[in-house]
């Protein structure tokens, strides 16, 4: 079954040593990393999803507005797409 409530986050990624660093800094703890880009933020998204499932666990908010996501819904994305050099 698919998700039908989401929260919309900003993720910082940058280059590192090992690869890439994707974090949300408005989430402490929400940091991953990975060989690529979209591996970085996959990863980051499932130590969100950890963080929200202890924080509900809890009683806690994550402190962001959740949207109802319907067939209808519409949204925007930004996503970087590489085109060559």
């Amino acid at each position: 079954m698919l998700d039908t409530k989401a929260v919309f986050l900003s993720l910082v990624v940058e280059a590192n040593d090992d690869g890439y660093l994707a974090e949300c800094p408005g989430i402490q703890g929400a940091f991953a990393e990975g060989n690529s880009i979209e591996e970085a933020i996959f990863n980051c998204v499932d130590v969100i999803k950890l963080i929200a499932a202890y924080r509900a666990e809890r009683g806690e908010s994550m402190g962001f507005n959740v949207v109802e996501l319907t067939p209808k819904t519409r949204m925007t994305v930004a996503m970087p797409v590489g085109v060559g050099s």
